[in-house]
């Protein structure tokens, strides 16, 4: 018997990626020679691997669910997608199946060593290369992958340390992972991984996100970890700071200059208390005003200032998360099938 989910609704189908560990989606249409071919494996992939909440296979017709094909780019039939802990991290296109039951078995199998998914929260997803520090919200994604790193841009931004694309990585943060491993925060070469962006001058950062599609963003993941005075008696003042004030604007075309920001009214501002800080991951979640987030382009981030008393005059940030949902992508033009015979 068929445990197969058959899509009915957008809404179905984000409730099932959020929920369920790994989710495996085929999109494809009924007038696709390629899907029908295939449909069987898949069937019989569906039948053997399928755990409530863990693996969850399911099938979405791109002629009646247009939105969901829009959302997730899909141009070509079939298209098979993987998702863990809300996010794609793999994508097989044309009836190969071999690819597809590679890709599939290998998730289903680091499901299995690693028992009930968490929601994502401190774990690495796919190849164990993307992090999230704190929980996603239900029905929502990190849609971090939507950002053009070909056009960020940062001022301010000391150049001892990581350049701007760093705060985009999809890997662990270097003083993350030393803490899980009660180590150092350092290479095994012995010097420090300086993953991350510090402020320069002050305590001000202004960071330019463009993406490449227009996003619906729930809220932001922002990860500083300052770290403690080390043994060379660094003193505590000398420590980077995390950030407080943000004001964030929607939808610039460029980066804005520090006078120019302060003479815009932000679309949204933000005080981070030290509450607000998960003590394990450094990360603080920042709820937006959905309503004022909808159509995002691009968004502008600038830090205020830094939540320290004393005179330090720096700030750190590690990592940035965009979580939400993704909006219509350039019209992706007609539909087209991929291949004629199994594995073309």
């Amino acid at each position: 018997m068929s445990k197969t989910i058959q899509i009915t609704s957008p809404a179905e189908f984000a409730s099932l990626v959020s929920s369920s560990a790994i989710v495996v989606a085929d999109f494809y249409a009924d007038w696709c020679g390629p899907c029908k071919t295939i449909a069987p494996m898949y069937e019989e992939l569906s039948a053997r691997l399928s755990r409530p909440n863990k693996i969850t296979f399911v099938k979405v017709n791109v002629d009646n669910q247009q939105q969901i094909a829009q959302t997730y780019g899909i141009t070509a039939m079939p298209t098979f997608k993987v998702f863990k802990n809300g996010n794609v991290v793999s994508t097989v296109q044309g009836a190969d199946p071999r690819k597809l039951s590679e890709a599939v078995k290998k998730l289903a199998a680091e499901a299995e060593s690693t028992g009930p998914s968490t929601g994502g929260f401190g774990e690495s997803s796919g190849s164990g290369k993307s992090w999230l520090g704190a929980s996603l919200p239900r029905g929502y994604r990190d849609v971090t992958d939507e950002v053009d790193l070909k056009g960020l841009d940062i001022l301010n931004s000391d150049s001892e340390f990581a350049g701007v694309r760093t705060l985009f990585d999809l890997s662990k943060p270097s003083s993350v992972a030393a803490a899980d491993s009660k180590g150092k925060g350092k290479s095994e070469g012995g010097q420090q991984q300086r993953d991350w962006v510090e402020s320069d001058t002050d305590e001000q950062l202004m960071l330019f996100m463009p993406f490449q599609s227009t996003l619906k963003v729930h809220s932001l993941h922002l990860t500083s970890l300052p770290g403690e005075p080390s043994d060379d008696s660094e003193a505590e003042d000398e420590l980077p700071m995390r950030p407080k004030t943000i004001r964030l604007y929607t939808n610039p075309s460029h980066v804005l200059g520090f006078e120019e920001a302060e003479d815009i009214t932000p679309t949204q501002s933000i005080t981070l208390s030290p509450e607000d800080w998960d003590d394990k991951t450094g990360t603080a979640k920042l709820e937006l005003r959905f309503v004022k987030f909808q159509n995002v382009s691009s968004i502008v981030l600038f830090i205020v200032d830094g939540d320290g008393d004393g005179d330090g005059e720096r700030v750190r940030l590690d990592r940035v998360r965009i979580i939400g949902e993704t909006g219509e992508k350039r019209d992706p033009g007609k539909l087209e099938k991929i291949g004629d015979e199994v594995g073309e």
